[in-house]
């Protein structure tokens, strides 16, 4: 049954996908009510009603859970035991085994593999003795990562000598880590797409993304990769929603090598900063869309009227925004956050121009 606009879609995180799924709710008739520790949390700006607590408060969530229809969130290190809870309370979309399987980077791939996709090579480093095995798996350069709690490049380090394993492995705190070998790419692109309750899905044209620093720095669409390989993408990420009977719009983030095959580098199960140009160049936005499929209403069209390019503002580029304001060229998101820091996301600006029939 859909859930009927009017109702209350519950947010478990207030950052600025939390704030842009709320405003794309409103625009629906949904009332958003978000639950976020942070009372600075600039999805609060856009709410009328909010919870300020641990995502491990078993009573605020109870509470939460009785005032919202669904619940979904907004980033993928929502603890696995909060979802569970709420999944035995109230509709939570996507599921916690999708929560599950994206927090642990091994476990990740271990699921996209029993998929049918393909990955880099890997190996689990959660000791120092490991580390040599691991090495001879990957082979070098890799990619040294923490397991858990990563994002933004946050949680890895680069590894172009075995000897440099080990002080890495030490700086981000010896615990369970994965060694993922380099991949020799020409190109990165990322799968949007949105997956209702009864299986329909509807995908996105695919986009080219750029990395600086592990940020995402631009999305273009269209991306430059041929129509086969994007083609292929798509089917890759299909497989992948299929495995996790999901519910929601989820991003497949993947590497292009030279002769055309795709390996998928990770899972986001919520929607993408590598999706934000739908606002302003799709007919539905993912944003609308995962409060579509969240909401068992139709999911919209994802057709392209524009090709589009999204840049992120990070840090301190925040500040070029009345120039960026007055540009007529530019579409100007900022997120409400007070405070630019490096490395922060501060908003986004998608240039659109109108495709050519």
């Amino acid at each position: 049954m859909p859930i009927a606009p009017g109702s209350t879609i519950g947010i478990l995180g207030g950052g600025q996908l939390g704030r842009m799924l709320a405003l794309a709710a409103s625009a629906l008739g949904y009332r958003t009510h978000i639950f976020c520790p942070d009372p600075d949390s600039p999805a609060f700006q856009v709410t009328a009603n909010r919870t300020i607590a641990p995502y491990g408060d078993e009573i605020a969530l109870k509470t939460f859970a009785q005032s919202v229809s669904v619940v979904t969130y907004e980033f993928e290190n929502v603890p696995a035991e909060t979802a569970a809870l709420l999944e035995r309370l109230v509709p939570t979309r996507p599921g916690a085994k999708a929560l599950a399987v994206a927090q642990d980077r091994f476990t990740e791939k271990e699921f996209v593999r029993v998929a049918g996709a393909t990955t880099v090579r890997y190996a689990t480093v959660s000791s120092a003795t490991d580390i040599a095995a691991a090495v001879a798996a990957t082979g070098l350069p890799a990619i040294l990562k923490s397991r858990r709690l990563g994002y933004d490049g946050k949680g890895q380090r680069q590894i172009e000598r075995a000897e440099e394993v080990e002080p890495a492995w030490l700086e981000l705190g010896a615990g369970d880590c994965i060694l993922e070998g380099w991949a020799p790419f020409v190109a990165e692109v990322s799968v949007i797409l949105a997956r209702a309750s009864d299986g329909a899905v509807a995908t996105y044209d695919v986009p080219q993304n750029t990395h600086e620093g592990g940020i995402l720095r631009r999305s273009v669409v269209p991306a430059t990769v041929g129509g086969a390989t994007a083609a292929t993408a798509v089917d890759i990420a299909l497989r992948i929603a299929a495995a996790l009977d999901y519910v929601g719009v989820l991003a497949v983030e993947m590497f292009v090598l030279g002769d055309g095959t795709v390996l998928v580098n990770e899972i986001a199960p919520r929607v993408h900063n590598s999706g934000h140009w739908t606002i302003d160049a799709c007919v539905t936005s993912q944003f609308e869309q995962h409060i579509r499929a969240v909401c068992d209403l139709p999911l919209g069209s994802t057709e392209r009227h524009s090709d589009a390019e999204m840049i992120n503002l990070i840090g301190h580029e925040i500040d070029r925004w009345p120039n960026l304001m007055g540009d007529p060229t530019a579409k100007l998101h900022l997120y409400g956050k007070t405070e630019a820091r490096e490395g922060r996301k501060m908003g986004h600006v998608t240039r659109v121009r109108r495709r050519q029939t």
